[in-house]
């Protein structure tokens, strides 16, 4: 290979080559050649490597140079060895030019590409692997360089090479604007296609930039009209207007595409709940919400969580039932989350009956409350004059050993004194005492003022309880 004596040594020693455990899934004899390649002087090299007797093969080849993107000079000369003895693969030399591009060795690169050319295995794919590593780098310029003169090598610069191109500037942060300026040069001569613009519009969509992906948009529909097939555009397009928070324009292009019959998949409607979301917006999710659903698409669970978790964090407990109800009908069974979203909101607005009931449905669909629900509906449904139900969710949690339960256990014994049930109180802290379950000190002061209310007799009770708390932490 002409390359290999224009790539400059390491500047620092190479780090070491994958140890036995990352390549003991690799032959042994590729992991003979990477500890030649880690451990020998660059002029003991050559001897070295084929004093291991070990033949290079196209497929041995390759899985070196994939080990040895880090080593560019010691890959070099391993391919410069490999080659004295027979011709390397389209593939191989492939592997190569992108290990060179990918360490910034563009002249090397060069010489590879010329090489490649003079041997006839010259193809779009190597083209890709510049435009890629040239967009790493920032030289964006040499990437448009490249793609002038591929043509002079013998690959026909079409659509799928501007795609490739765009695609690889698009992925660096910020420089849509740039591929915009590549596209802008090149779509006189060479048509673009759903694809390109879906390229550009993925761009505006990572940048949030809302006038460029109005005017990328617009001149889509013109080129390559309307298709049901360019559904990524769409997606893209509409993600973009909604992050942006614009979305009364999204509504007004989705009522454009729903008479197209190009309306966007799942993906957009579950991307522009999740923004809705964290934009707290219940009023344009649920108006996205009936397009989606009347459109005949079917949302999944984690959708449905999304929705309930808006309407219940803004109060729309009748809505989030609505939404429960019917989630079943269309394959999406509510999960622990579902059910504790919806209970939340019950004891936040404090409907008790509905708490009572609520909790009778989830444990029957064995999806009982998180601890933190227990806790908190025990305390709303004492201080709601239902200490019946109170209990029976206590009973639960003891029954099935959920734990932690320490903030229900104190919240049982605060109802229960607040409502002066002192027989009660004494008979269910004796046994949480036993359980040792932990009765803060709190509860025992807002305890003892209940008893010591109450005379002599209820003082020694109280007494009693004292003692016993007290043991249970020597």
């Amino acid at each position: 290979m002409a390359a290999a004596t224009s790539i400059p040594p390491d500047p620092t020693p190479p780090p070491r080559f994958p140890t036995h455990r990352t390549v003991a899934d690799l032959p042994q004899h590729v992991h003979v050649l990477c500890e030649v390649l880690s451990t020998t002087p660059p002029h003991e090299m050559e001897a070295r490597l084929t004093a291991t007797g070990v033949q290079p093969e196209p497929e041995t080849v390759q899985q070196v140079l994939k080990l040895s993107y880090n080593s560019p000079s010691a890959a070099a000369k391993f391919f410069r060895w490999a080659g004295m003895s027979r011709q390397h693969t389209g593939y191989s030399w492939n592997l190569m030019v992108d290990l060179l591009g990918k360490n910034c060795l563009f002249e090397p690169m060069w010489d590879a590409i010329r090489s490649m050319k003079q041997e006839g295995l010259l193809s779009l794919t190597t083209f890709v692997s510049v435009f890629e590593n040239y967009a790493v780098a920032r030289r964006f310029d040499e990437a448009f360089m490249t793609f002038d003169v591929m043509e002079r090598y013998g690959i026909q610069p079409d659509i799928i090479a501007v795609n490739s191109l765009l695609s690889a500037i698009c992925r660096e942060e910020n420089q849509t604007v740039k591929a915009l300026e590549f596209f802008e040069k090149i779509k006189a001569s060479i048509a673009p296609d759903a694809d390109t613009f879906a390229i550009l519009l993925e761009g505006w969509e990572k940048e949030g930039n809302t006038a460029k992906a109005k005017t990328t948009f617009g001149e889509m529909v013109i080129r390559v009209g309307w298709s049901s097939q360019d559904m990524f555009a769409y997606d893209a397009f509409l993600n973009t207007l909604v992050r942006g928070s614009q979305a009364d324009e999204a509504f007004k292009f989705l009522q454009v595409m729903k008479g197209k019959n190009c309306l966007p998949g799942l993906r957009f409607f579950s991307n522009a709940l999740d923004t809705f979301l964290k934009q707290n917006d219940p009023a344009h999710a649920s108006a996205m919400w009936d397009i989606m659903v009347d459109s005949g698409l079917v949302p999944n669970l984690q959708m449905y969580n999304s929705m309930i978790n808006l309407l219940t964090r803004n109060n729309f407990i009748d809505n989030a039932f609505q939404l429960l109800d019917s989630m079943v009908f269309y394959g999406a069974f509510p999960d622990s989350l579902t059910y504790n979203m919806v209970f939340e909101c019950l004891i936040k607005n404090k409907k008790i009956p509905e708490v009572g009931k609520f909790f009778t449905e989830m444990v029957k669909n064995e999806w009982p409350p998180s601890c933190e629900n227990f806790s908190a509906g025990i305390k709303i449904l004492f201080d709601g004059d239902d200490p019946e139900m109170a209990i029976e969710m206590w009973k639960y949690m003891v029954k099935n050993n959920i734990s932690p339960r320490d903030d229900s256990a104190n919240a049982v014994l605060l109802g229960l004194c607040n409502m002066g049930r002192l027989s009660d109180l004494r008979r269910f802290a004796e046994k949480m005492i036993d359980e040792r379950i932990i009765i803060y000190e709190s509860t025992m002061t807002k305890a003892k003022n209940a008893f010591y209310k109450e005379g002599r007799s209820a003082r020694e009770l109280y007494d009693h309880i004292l003692r016993k708390w007290k043991s249970s932490y020597t």
